[in-house]
């Protein structure tokens, strides 16, 4: 399977442009913490730390851990969380476990590689349900359109990544159904969960249907992405299966990690609401962009995340753009290719404040000259 898989091509773009960038307006999570900052927000001591023993840890999580995420999102009756080294360790585990040759698999476009990539390598079909980039709601007719006999998993992140799209309580009530009146299983990506600026997030969807395994990480609402830990909600007659084929990639996380993770999410909303409150005065920021640069972009404002993915207007490939204003500005963003739509660009809004402003206003610029070239 995964000697088959595609290039990655958004991770292929930060290797060579990530480090080197002044100004992030391209990442899909907010800027991360220091450890010390994590250690003043969630009351964890040195001491603690040093008590820590370097053994393996379980191969479904800490106890510690797995006890505090279940009581943060309330999985459903039967789901039990298992802590994986990061949300792509959990989504390469699940796919493995349920989809094969001969599947198919609905999946959004655009969308992240890992909830496509993976399934096509399994020799799943891919099947795509288009989202409307222009502003218009999820389809959801579409939707039940797409699901049929064959199909063994519906794969959907909300909010949407690049889009920032999301699901009204209504809406997300009428996919639930309509994948739990057929026999596939929802995939389900949380990683943006939180990361939500308008309403409530939405519950795990463990709660409503059986057949679903949810998704979720520190990387984008908690500011950790460097500490690599994920985790997925799945059916605790699914977990072994989950857990065997762990034993071929990473048998379980760092328990080091693992301790750090269990601190941050029994204080998350301490740890959330610096970060939240700055992605959603960020969004305003964003919000008056769009609608100053009218004859440059062509975007939605994003319902959830920290990102949105605009046209720019009289560019076909945005690629070039963005070498340009990584090479001579040092300003990071992610051209619309990475998910299939070359003449996007994915803007990240979770950065600092003066930063977004910088590298919005430098974008803009440049790219009323570029049109003239």
């Amino acid at each position: 399977m995964l000697g088959q898989v595609a290039a990655a091509a958004l991770e292929d773009w930060f290797r060579v442009r990530y480090f080197d960038a002044h100004v992030d307006i391209s990442s899909s999570g907010v800027h991360p913490y220091t450890l010390g900052e994590v250690r003043d927000l969630t009351g964890m001591t040195a001491e603690e730390l040093d008590e820590l023993t370097f053994r393996d840890s379980p191969s479904s999580g800490q106890d510690r851990l797995r006890a505090a995420l279940s009581e943060r999102f309330k999985p459903g009756p039967g789901h039990e969380p298992l802590v994986c080294n990061g949300s792509t360790e959990a989504i390469l585990l699940a796919v493995a476990a349920l989809v094969g040759a001969g599947d198919e698999v609905v999946v959004t476009t655009a969308s992240y590689h890992a909830l496509t990539a993976l399934a096509a390598s399994a020799g799943a079909t891919l099947v795509r349900w288009q989202l409307d980039l222009t502003g218009g709601r999820p389809d959801l007719d579409a939707l039940r359109s797409l699901v049929g006999p064959r199909t063994r998993a519906v794969i959907v992140n909300f909010p949407h990544n690049p889009t920032g799209i999301t699901l009204t309580p209504a809406e997300y009530d009428e996919l639930l159904s309509i994948v739990d009146r057929s026999d596939a299983y929802l995939l389900w990506d949380a990683a943006f969960a939180e990361l939500v600026h308008d309403g409530e997030p939405l519950p795990d969807p463990s709660r409503t249907i059986e057949r679903c395994v949810s998704f979720g990480t520190f990387s984008k609402a908690y500011g950790l992405p460097g500490l690599r830990v994920g985790w997925s909600f799945a059916p605790s007659a699914l977990v072994p299966e989950l857990i065997r084929m762990r034993d071929y990639v990473t048998l379980n996380t760092s328990p080091l990690l693992e301790e750090i993770a269990a601190w941050v999410i029994e204080n998350a909303d301490a740890v959330l609401a610096p970060r939240l409150a700055e992605a959603r005065a960020n969004r305003a920021t964003v919000v008056d962009w769009l609608e100053t640069n009218q004859d440059v972009v062509a975007g939605v404002a994003p319902g959830g995340g920290v990102t949105v993915f605009p046209q720019i207007l009289g560019v076909e490939d945005t690629r070039p753009l963005c070498e340009f204003l990584a090479d001579e500005h040092g300003i990071l963003t992610v051209p619309g290719d990475c998910f299939d739509q070359p003449e996007r660009i994915r803007l990240g809004f979770g950065a600092p404040p003066p930063d977004v402003t910088t590298g919005l206003d430098v974008l803009a610029s440049v790219a009323k000259q570029w049109r003239r070239r």
